[in-house]
C-alpha cells in the first residue's frame, strides 16, 4: 500500500506494485458494466430458481416453474396430433372417389400422401418419383391398371404380383425366347416392328405379322394395350425396362415380372387413401370418366415392357 502513488501524467492512482519499470494504474471499471455484471448474476440465480438448471444424481432440477423444452415439444406435438386426428378421421369418411368434391381435404390428402411417399416410395419410385428401369415413373399419364383415384388406390392396397394376395394385380407376358415361342431373328423383327409404333424404328413387315399372331390377344390390334390384363401400351415413347433395340429384344425373349409390395398390409387406409392421392396429383392422374375403352383390347395402359 505505501507504494501507492498518483500517475503525474493521468492523475490516476496506482496499485502499488510494479514490474521491470512497469506500473499498473487503479482505473475503476465503468459504472454501466458494473451493473451491467450485477444484472447477470441476479438474472443467473433467478433462472436457477424458476427453470430446469441445476444437475443432481438421477436427474436435474425442475424449477418452479416446471418448464422444460422436451415437456414444450410433447405439448406442441400432441396440438399437432389433435389437429391432424381431426384431418384423419375426416379423410377415414370420405371415399376416395368424392375426395375431389372437397377441395381442401383433398389438399390434405396431397400433403399427407407426399410425407407417406418420402418415407414409403423413394426407395423404388424415387425422390420425384421420376422411377427408373423396372420402376414406373408415377408423373406421366400412362397406366397399367388405371389412373384415377380409386384404381391407384386398388394398385396399392392389393400391390404388384405380390404372393399370398388374391386380388393383387397380376399381369403374365410369355418368355417367348426363353420358351421357343419365337426366334431370335422373330424377335428382332417383332421389336423393330414395336419400335416403329413410336417412331424410333422402320416399319417391319414380319415383325407385323408376328405380333399379330402372338401379342394382339393382350396388347391389341392397335398396340395400345389393356388395363383388364395389365398390357402395356406399346405404340407411345414410355418405357418401363427400356426403349432401346437390346431392351426390347430383352423384354420378349424373357418377360419382366416386377414385384410392389402389397401396401393394405402394411399402411393403413388413410395413409394408403392419402398416397393415391398425392400419385395422383403428380401430373397423370385421370378422372373416373377419363379411362378410354378398346372393345377389341381393354383400356390404354401405361409403362411399357
Amino acid at each position: 500500500m505505501s507504494n501507492k502513488r498518483i500517475d503525474e501524467p493521468t492523475g490516476v492512482e496506482t496499485v502499488g506494485h510494479e514490474w521491470d519499470g512497469i506500473e499498473e494504474l487503479n482505473n475503476p471499471l465503468p459504472r454501466w458494466w458494473l451493473i451491467s455484471f450485477y444484472m447477470t448474476i441476479v438474472f443467473a440465480i433467478g433462472y436457477m430458481v424458476v427453470y430446469p438448471a441445476i444437475p443432481m444424481l438421477s436427474k436435474g432440477t425442475e424449477g418452479l416453474w416446471g418448464w422444460s423444452s422436451r415437456g414444450q415439444l410433447a405439448k406442441e406435438l400432441d396440438e399437432a396430433q389433435a389437429g391432424r386426428a381431426a384431418t384423419l378421421a375426416a379423410l377415414a369418411q370420405v371415399p376416395i372417389e368424392q375426395l375431389p368434391a372437397n377441395p381442401d381435404l383433398m389438399r390434405k390428402a396431397i400433403a399427407g400422401g407426399r410425407a407417406a411417399f418420402r418415407v414409403n416410395c423413394v426407395q423404388c419410385h424415387g425422390s420425384g418419383a421420376a422411377g427408373g428401369i423396372g420402376y414406373p415413373n408415377l408423373n406421366d399419364d400412362d397406366w397399367l391398371w388405371g389412373g384415377n383415384l380409386k384404381e391407384i388406390e386398388t394398385t396399392l392396397i392389393n400391390g404388384i404380383r405380390q404372393p399370398g394376395n388374391a386380388q393383387t394385380r397380376t399381369s403374365l407376358m410369355p418368355n417367348f425366347g426363353k420358351d421357343g415361342i419365337l426366334t431370335p431373328a422373330q424377335i428382332s423383327d417383332v421389336a423393330d416392328y414395336v419400335l416403329s409404333l413410336s417412331g424410333k424404328a422402320p416399319m417391319n413387315a414380319n415383325g407385323k405379322l408376328a405380333f399379330e399372331a402372338n401379342c394382339v390377344v393382350c396388347h391389341g390390334a392397335d398396340a395400345k394395350g389393356s388395363r383388364a390384363v395389365g398390357a402395356p401400351n406399346l405404340s407411345d415413347a414410355i418405357w418401363l425396362y427400356g426403349g432401346s433395340k437390346d431392351q426390347v429384344v430383352g423384354s420378349i425373349t424373357k418377360a419382366h415380372a416386377g414385384v410392389m409390395p402389397a401396401w393394405g398390409g402394411k399402411l393403413d387406409p388413410v395413409t394408403i387413401k392419402m398416397l393415391a392421392a398425392y400419385v395422383h396429383s403428380l401430373g397423370g392422374g385421370e378422372d373416373f370418366a377419363d379411362a378410354p375403352t378398346n372393345p377389341a383390347a381393354g383400356t390404354t395402359g401405361n409403362a411399357k415392357p
